[in-house]
């Protein structure tokens, strides 16, 4: 059984992750979280409502519900992104070369490489946002589908249409896909060379994690009793093909999913604080952490592979050692 270093903390984990090799764990009361040769913290924001590592992870971009965006730094540095008055930011996303996407009602802003904020003005509120793995190129996940932003430039956005309340939206690695989840139990799909749709529905529960495998052969999602993975092995994605089921339980739903940076593997986080890992090739299953403590919110692998960040509504944090 891996070793679990648990860290006790008070309130509702939105993102657990890592910084320059240290776990950080981002709590909904705004406090920032780390284990660096003990338990540190600071208070970034009065209520936090979104958080996400770049791509390098060196820095945790936050938004909260004082209107601030910050960049906090792995050593507990903080550096307002920006302020857009008394507004909640209720999305934020990062992107290539530092540039950071937030969005609070209608509006998201970008504010690009440069220093420059360039403000998107939506007819309904915006949901989710994410930014293409090449190019300035941003999606925002809205009511009836998504619309596809290039924010350093002044052309016409790019809408996909499907009918529905889209929550949050995901690019995959290769930039050849994007998909949203759904108000209703379902997530979206559309393969951007075409507009081809893709439908994938059947959760008995609403989508809230979404993970790629590294190479993006492999999408994994909660909402299930099982971590359902769908295929994205072939130029169609996983239109007209069967996902595969991992960590199926009879008992509790999964809450998070979260692929090995290197393997296809995917640690699976359930709504009672269990947590295992599948192999996608065989679907082999491995226990890393027992029952309790409240439902898994947000799971990290480290950039070895080898220990994993979670966290959860109890605020029950820690890092699983797998190799331990």
């Amino acid at each position: 059984m891996p070793t679990v270093a648990p860290l006790d903390l008070d309130g509702h984990c939105v993102a657990a992750c890592w910084l320059a090799g240290i776990p950080h764990f981002a709590l909904a009361d705004g406090v920032i979280h780390r284990l660096d040769n003990g338990h540190k913290w600071v208070e970034a924001h009065n209520g936090l409502l979104a958080a996400m590592p770049d791509a390098d992870g060196k820095r945790l971009v936050t938004g909260g519900e004082d209107g601030k965006v910050l960049d906090i730094g792995a050593d507990g540095s903080i550096e307002q992104v920006a302020e857009i008055g008394r507004k909640w930011m209720t999305s934020v996303a990062t992107g290539p070369r530092g540039a950071v996407a937030f969005a609070s009602g209608k509006t998201a802003w970008v504010k690009l490489p440069d220093g420059k904020l360039k403000e998107l003005v939506h007819p309904r509120s915006v949901e989710g946002l994410a930014f293409a793995p090449k190019g300035m190129r941003i999606a925002v996940a809205r009511y009836n589908g998504a619309t596809l932003h290039f924010p350093a430039a002044d052309g016409k956005p790019t809408e996909l249409q499907w009918a529905g309340a889209h929550t949050g939206v995901t690019f995959s690695p290769d930039g050849n896909f994007l998909v949203t989840t759904m108000q209703e139990n379902a997530l979206h799909g559309w393969k951007l060379a075409d507009g081809k749709h893709m439908r994938m529905a059947g959760y008995p529960s609403k989508v809230k994690s979404l993970s790629w495998s590294a190479k993006g052969r492999w999408l994994a999602s909660s909402g299930a009793p099982a971590a359902v993975v769908w295929p994205f092995l072939t130029k169609d994605g996983p239109i007209g093909k069967a996902p595969v089921e991992l960590g199926t339980r009879g008992d509790a739903m999964v809450t998070a999913v979260s692929f090995h940076p290197t393997d296809e593997i995917v640690a699976i986080g359930y709504a009672d604080g269990m947590v295992l890992a599948g192999r996608v090739a065989d679907q082999k299953e491995v226990l890393l952490r027992r029952a309790g403590n409240g439902a898994v919110t947000s799971m990290a692998w480290d950039a070895e592979g080898r220990r994993i960040a979670l966290g959860t509504e109890t605020g029950d944090c820690g890092v699983i050692d797998v190799a331990g």
